[in-house]
């Protein structure tokens, strides 16, 4: 298999082939997709502040804005988005969605 090559099947210990499998892993040659964060929309469209919001939760303000401005995110902080969630009564996909490649 070349660069650039894809194989849908995989050879597992046995001899048993799955087919269907991906794998994001090898030469990163296919874009995966990505995660939106839609903090901004959410609390744009219900009025509120990203100061409210750090009274709110508790959370520095530095850390929601990097969420509204949806920058420098490579990891999500799940403790944040469970306090977020559970201050504006919402839900995980309200706040983060998979955009697949086009």
């Amino acid at each position: 298999m070349s660069i650039g090559e894809t194989d849908d099947r995989i050879q597992l210990k046995g001899g048993k082939a799955v087919d269907g499998i991906r794998s994001i892993v090898s030469y990163q040659t296919d874009e995966y997709g990505s995660v939106r964060v839609k903090l901004a929309e959410i609390l744009d469209s219900r009025g509120i502040t990203r100061n409210r919001l750090r009274t709110l939760t508790g959370v520095k303000y530095e850390v929601i804005d990097r969420y509204y401005q949806a920058r420098q995110i490579e990891r999500v902080d799940l403790d944040f988005i469970a306090k977020v969630c559970y201050v504006l009564n919402c839900n995980i996909e309200d706040l983060l969605e998979y955009e697949s490649p086009t």
